[in-house]
């Protein structure tokens, strides 16, 4: 079987380096790439044209118009009996397209998901982000293992479908906010068989401050109120979780204000969720400084994604301007 490799980058020359530089020594080379720039201001056409010699690697550029739409222009123009979706700020093991190649034979697979972990250079900042995306405390771990229970929809940061797929589908029906699990969603509703190939895992570059990575879950809320205007069976309980703990913290400092004793009980379970925190932190990655920056990446995940549902529950939510 012969695979495409489709990327889409947006301003990231030095991240589509490493990522390339991961493709060269893949220990099966049945393979192209075909990195396609959205309107960067900061191209990549020279980075790309550096691997010419040790890549059968295809370069395209064209107007910012959503990073969905972006991996659809690879596609159309896509050799390869199968795709494979990467985000651009990853890193792979040599035997990443091997492992999908085996797991796509060994489970039949039309379309597969793989999971992404933590890069090899994460700063104690990005520890703490990745700590909060996938710990058990936060909803962050229901994500990218066979352990978890419910629907597996495979996620654009590393995802594949076959060309059959892709052809019945027709791609992306939505630019950004939520437009991998739309598709995967529409993709399981006409029978394709899907999977998580668990051993294809990525390195995954985390937020490196708050700031950002508070934008990316405000995104990320948005993005699941706007998924489920298109499936609404897609939108589960489990996604309130943010939106009961702003709730819950409005309702304690309206407590404090107005009847501290009351406020004072109120905190408690806020209290005893943090040391929690604090010490499944310490105890994954035995440092003080990564434990006391969970707190803050925990909070910041939980109240940017409950913001961000509310917004576009609301219709206040405004277009993201990147891919």
């Amino acid at each position: 079987m012969f695979y495409s490799f489709v990327i889409p980058v947006y301003n990231r020359p030095d991240e589509i380096e490493a990522l390339l530089k991961c493709l060269v020594p893949q220990t099966i080379g049945n393979f192209e790439v075909l990195v396609v720039e959205s309107g960067s201001s900061i191209k990549s056409d020279q980075i790309v044209e550096s691997f010419k010699n040790r890549l059968d690697i295809h370069y395209f550029y064209k107007g910012n118009d959503g990073q969905g739409f972006s991996r659809n222009y690879g596609m159309a123009r896509a050799k390869g009996d199968y795709f494979v979706i990467l985000d651009s700020d990853v890193l792979l093991d040599p035997d990443f397209l091997a492992q999908i190649d085996k797991g796509i034979a060994e489970q039949g697979l039309d379309a597969y998901g793989g999971p992404d972990k933590l890069h090899p250079e994460s700063t104690p900042m990005q520890k703490a982000v990745n700590y909060s995306m996938t710990s058990f405390l936060t909803t962050g771990g229901i994500r990218g293992s066979k352990k978890n229970k419910g629907t597996f929809y495979p996620r654009s940061f590393n995802m594949g479908v076959s060309r059959k797929v892709y052809e019945a589908t027709g791609g992306y029906k939505l630019p950004y906010m939520g437009e991998d699990i739309e598709w995967s969603a529409r993709i399981m509703a006409l029978g394709f068989k899907t999977g998580l190939i668990e051993k294809a895992h990525v390195y995954h570059k985390r937020k490196q401050d708050l700031t950002s990575y508070y934008k990316q879950m405000h995104w990320f809320g948005r993005a699941r109120i706007n998924i489920n205007r298109y499936f609404p069976k897609t939108l589960k309980l489990i996604h309130f979780v943010p939106v009961a703990f702003v709730c819950y913290l409005t309702f304690t400092i309206l407590l404090l204000l107005f009847t501290k004793c009351l406020g004072w009980l109120a905190i408690i379970p806020l209290k005893l969720f943090f040391i929690a925190v604090f010490v499944d932190a310490l105890i994954q990655y035995k440092s003080p400084k990564v434990a006391f920056l969970a707190i803050f990446a925990v909070f910041i995940q939980l109240y940017g994604y409950a913001v961000g549902m509310m917004e576009e529950g609301l219709g206040k939510g405004q277009k993201r301007n990147d891919t």
